[in-house]
């Protein structure tokens, strides 16, 4: 069976029985529960990916499940030290910096992934405590594609998340 076939069967099987093990798995496609396995490490989230840069505040909780709700793949990143680093290792779709709850200027890890050719196609959105008016001509200034001030609506977040995915992919 070729390996693309492989990966869907294997999906499937997972998808309408999402307890099933690895050796039923192979069991039901005849093949070895090592190339079930192996197949299984090699598949990869196709979501779009969302990294949140703060230090994993509470906030970051709700951010993540409402984001997931949405069928988004959401990886948190409290080390905000290395900022670049991490995007360049996660290659996520949009960046989220939470400029509150962050060690290091947010505003300044806008520039810099804004500055960067390896990552300055990913949009950047902040999320600040900042007074609205400042705090969005701050995030603008260093290259923000959007703003939303805290506390935030989830539907206005998931719709401004939603808008600016959409705008990326023109």
């Amino acid at each position: 069976m070729h390996n693309i076939n492989l990966d869907r069967e294997i999906l499937k099987l997972i998808e309408e029985q999402p307890e099933i093990s690895e050796r039923d798995i192979a069991r039901t496609l005849s093949v070895t529960e090592e190339l079930v396995k192996v197949r299984i490490a090699n598949l990869h989230d196709i979501r779009e990916k969302i990294l949140i840069m703060g230090n994993g505040h509470k906030v970051h909780n709700t951010l993540k499940k409402v984001l997931e709700a949405e069928n988004y793949n959401v990886v948190n990143t409290p080390d905000s030290f290395s900022a670049l680093e991490t995007v360049n290792t996660e290659r996520p779709d949009l960046v989220l910096i939470d400029t509150a709850f962050l060690n290091t200027d947010g505003f300044e890890i806008c520039r810099q992934i804004k500055a960067s050719p390896k990552c300055c196609w990913i949009p950047v959105m902040m999320l600040s405590e900042r007074d609205k008016a400042e705090g969005s001509l701050k995030a603008f200034k260093s290259g923000a594609d959007d703003y939303i001030a805290e506390p935030f609506n989830p539907l206005e977040l998931k719709a401004r998340v939603g808008m600016v995915m959409r705008r990326s992919q023109i």
